[in-house]
């Protein structure tokens, strides 16, 4: 067990999952601290990296393209001190992160864990049901329908359309963009079949966003939606799925002894290391950390 506890949250890995629990310091995110405590698989996980500032560091962990729904719904525009995947560090605490850094990276290497997109959510998204009130209007979202609600604030000819109700299989996409500059933000919902440039403004699917406080939050409902979408990773597999009878899947293999598994892959990697592969350091590291599971 890897463990790193800051007053921005405290991050542990047990091998198999890193388990997110955001601190309650007056400068953790109020996107972060409603998500709450975030469980990612290892299988997840595309890298981790720990950057070292003069009075504080970093530690980032890079999700596998595809794998969270929170992601793919801001399209990586969540910052900090919103970002779940980011960990600030107190100086006195590098060695700490640094150690933990090493024990994640080895358990992807060890695990031979891809760094390629995935073809489904490896996470499950926000808990619903959900509702946020921000900007021009109140999303709701249940896990069967989005609800979309008006205040005085909203422009008079969106306001006429109404209450709005859409069931999740009449959503072809969602997404959620900040406010930046004198650009404002916006929670946006593609409707199949009726698609629309209307500005978030006049959109009745949208709620238009102006840069308050909790503006992140609308990220969350957009995130439960996505959760529920086809997997748009799916989609571009079975297009480019040539013509002809579907083939068989293969049997899986009989689950190997785990020390043998073990052994192989100890084998593996000095062939890795050998061919240049892997360098010095990278194969000590690694090897350590199959040593330790025999």
């Amino acid at each position: 067990m890897a463990e790193i506890i800051q007053k921005d949250g405290t991050w542990a890995f047990d091998g198999d999952a890193l388990r997110l629990t955001p601190g309650r310091d007056k400068n953790v995110g109020l996107l972060r601290k409603t998500l709450g405590e975030l469980v990612v698989p290892l299988g997840a996980l595309a890298g981790v990296s720990f950057e070292q500032g003069r009075k504080s560091g970093r530690l980032r962990l890079r999700l596998r393209d595809g794998a969270d729904p929170l992601q793919h719904a801001t399209g990586g525009r969540l910052g900090e001190p919103h970002d779940p995947y980011q960990l600030l560090v107190e100086s006195d605490r590098y060695g700490v992160a640094e150690y933990f850094t090493e024990e994640v990276r080895n358990a992807l290497l060890l695990d031979q864990v891809p760094s390629e997109p995935v073809t489904g959510f490896l996470l499950p998204g926000p808990s619903v049901p959900l509702s946020v009130s921000a900007g021009d209007g109140t999303a709701s979202f249940d896990g069967d329908q989005v609800r979309l609600e008006w205040n005085w604030k909203t422009e008079d000819a969106k306001a006429a359309a109404g209450v709005r109700t859409l069931a999740v299989s009449d959503i072809a996409a969602v997404e959620w963009h900040p406010a930046a500059g004198l650009e404002n933000g916006y929670l946006r919902f593609t409707v199949r079949n009726a698609p629309t440039k209307a500005p978030p403004k006049y959109d009745p699917n949208s709620v238009e966003l102006w840069g308050f406080k909790k503006d992140p939050l609308m990220a969350l409902v957009a995130a439960a939606v996505q959760a529920r979408l086809p997997h748009p990773g799916a989609a571009a597999v079975t297009d480019v799925r040539p013509p002809g009878p579907e083939v068989p899947r293969q049997l899986a293999p009989a689950a190997e002894d785990g020390h043998d598994a073990l052994l192989r892959r100890l084998r593996e990697l000095g062939e890795l290391h050998r061919t240049g592969v892997l360098t010095e350091e990278e194969f000590t590291m690694a090897k350590q950390a199959i040593l330790k599971r025999m």
